[in-house]
């Protein structure tokens, strides 16, 4: 589960001219995401203007097919007393097979359903979850069993102030919500609560690993902070102001030292550093200036440079790239230094190979003296 968060609004229900076409129409005027309809107003909607369209049924032309509802998903179908029976759960992984985005539906009548949601989301590009007398627990609980597994948690909400309390649940909160709601008000609500939770965030990519360069001697960057760091947390650096690798804290303990879960041993003197919206040169860093900490699902905080140290250490150069972009980081050359990978975990630089995905930050146009600006620059 990772990414920005997403807003569906729900539009499957009552007559075509009275219900569903406003609630799509607002949603088309307002950005949402995605639309969820029945499987025979994909057209319909592609006719209003171009928006993802999640379906029930198997409608081939929806973006997202969506199965549960008439289903076990919604209890029209038996529940399984074998969840590996699923009917449901075969019918994902069939469509899953034939290269369709799938979702399954569940309604959380209660504890066996919550299990069936957990199974059929494995199978799943999204799980949609619908509470009947629950606000929280259950999807805390599937939240963190679904963490590792590419699927995003769509949770059904009726208003703007459940909507808030999907996204933060459990810090990481829903991947995304399914708005029912007829107010065109309401849409618009939902939409500033997402504005305002992803002003804290910086968007994500898995980049390929194309280069692993033992380099010589170099002075490497240590930035000590103000503040404890988690595992999963780091900041943001780079040899080009527009490609950052998330460089992790030294949060976990080793066989060589100790841990130093204040300390970011981020890279060579001439890299940037992400703070704010603007980079800086880790060689500019000093005690009390302010910097940027960033988790695995780019969420970010604020910290307070405690102190840098520069020394000389062995080098060693990542480089990857997404699509046809290419860039580097110079880091320091040992087991304790260590990026993202694609899943969330750290991992060593010691032990990066050629192939291995790791999370990085990418951005459009360049930097001049650290502020973005719309030009083409080329860092090599």
């Amino acid at each position: 589960m990772s990414g920005t968060k997403e807003v569906w609004v729900r539009a499957d229900e009552g007559t075509w001219d009275e219900y569903r076409k406003p609630r799509i129409t607002t949603a088309l005027e307002s950005g949402v995401d995605c639309v969820l309809v029945e499987e025979s107003d994909v057209e319909r909607v592609r006719e209003l203007g171009k928006i993802k369209v999640a379906a029930f049924g198997d409608n081939p032309m929806a973006d997202v097919i969506v199965i549960g509802k008439r289903g076990e998903g919604d209890g029209t179908l038996e529940f399984p007393v074998d969840l590996g029976r699923s009917k449901d759960l075969e019918t994902l992984k069939e469509l899953s097979r034939e290269g369709y985005k799938v979702a399954s539906y569940v309604i959380i009548k209660n504890k066996d359903y919550e299990r069936l949601a957990a199974e059929l989301a494995k199978a799943s590009d999204y799980l949609i979850v619908i509470g009947t007398d629950w606000k929280v627990i259950p999807l805390e609980n599937l939240i963190a069993e679904l963490q590792g597994y590419d699927c995003k948690i769509i949770a059904g909400v009726k208003d703007a102030d459940e909507a808030k309390l999907a996204l933060e649940t459990l810090e990481h909160g829903a991947d995304g919500v399914l708005l029912d709601a007829d107010d065109p008000a309401e849409i618009k609500r939902v939409m500033g609560v997402v504005e305002e939770i992803e002003k804290g965030r910086v968007p994500l990519t898995p980049a390929k690993v194309i280069q692993v360069k033992q380099l010589g001697m170099g002075d490497r960057v240590c930035v000590d902070t103000c503040s404890l760091m988690e595992t999963g947390e780091g900041m943001l650096i780079g040899s080009a102001s527009d490609a950052l690798f998330l460089v992790h804290a030294e949060t976990e303990e080793s066989p060589y030292v100790a841990s130093r879960p204040f300390r970011v041993n981020a890279g060579a003197v001439h890299a940037y550093i992400l703070v704010g919206d603007k980079t800086r040169y880790l060689s500019e860093l000093k005690s009390g200036d302010p910097v940027m900490i960033v988790d695995r699902d780019g969420r970010t905080r604020d910290a307070v440079v405690g102190r840098v140290k520069i020394e000389r250490r062995p080098l060693i150069l990542i480089e990857a790239e997404v699509g046809d972009r290419r860039f580097s980081t110079i880091l320091q050359n040992a087991e304790t230094i260590k990026l993202v990978d694609r899943d969330g975990n750290p991992i060593s630089v010691a032990n990066i190979k050629v192939g291995d995905e790791v999370l990085v930050y990418l951005e459009e146009g360049g930097r001049h003296f650290g502020m973005k600006v719309e030009e083409s620059i080329l860092e090599r």
